[in-house]
């Protein structure tokens, strides 16, 4: 065998130009970061829904026994409202992150993980138009743990 023979056998790839590499590398930054703000209003919204829906609950029950005044009970009403409005806006939120994730070459590869997170706000939103408030905020955490694994996927 020849000396050079062996360097003629080695295969050879096309590597991606540097300018190719920094956009795709930038478009997955954007990507994580839009991925991070939503985790950022995610579990600040289930927070903040916790307290909420405890509130919720306590002049649900006060109102059954007829021990809420009519005030409480239209405070209830308008913490019911705000709470369904907040999550349409999270679903909404989680639809645009999809719908851009698929659309963008640089992400796509990314939304087989993400799909899903729509369908879980909506479910999210679905439990709170039935006044199961509590039940919404384990759903959304089930929405935060996808996230998070796209997240760590992306950071790979």
């Amino acid at each position: 065998m020849y000396p050079g023979a062996l360097a003629q056998t080695r295969r050879r790839t096309a590597r991606p130009s540097p300018t190719t590499t920094a956009r795709k590398s930038e478009a997955v930054r954007a990507g994580a970061a839009r991925v991070a703000e939503q985790l950022k209003v995610l579990t600040r919204f289930i927070y903040l829904l916790g307290g909420v829906a405890k509130g919720i609950e306590a002049a649900d029950a006060a109102a059954q026994r007829n021990d809420a005044s009519p005030a409480v009970v239209e405070q209830t009403q308008k913490s019911k409202a705000t709470v369904r409005t907040s999550l349409r806006n999270v679903r909404e939120g989680m639809d645009k992150l999809e719908t851009d994730f698929r659309g963008n070459p640089e992400l796509n590869r990314y939304y087989i993980q993400l799909a899903g997170v729509a369908s879980g706000a909506a479910k999210a939103e679905d439990l709170a138009a039935a006044n199961q408030f509590d039940q919404a905020g384990r759903t959304l955490l089930d929405v935060v743990n996808r996230l998070t694994d796209v997240l760590l996927e992306m950071m790979k």
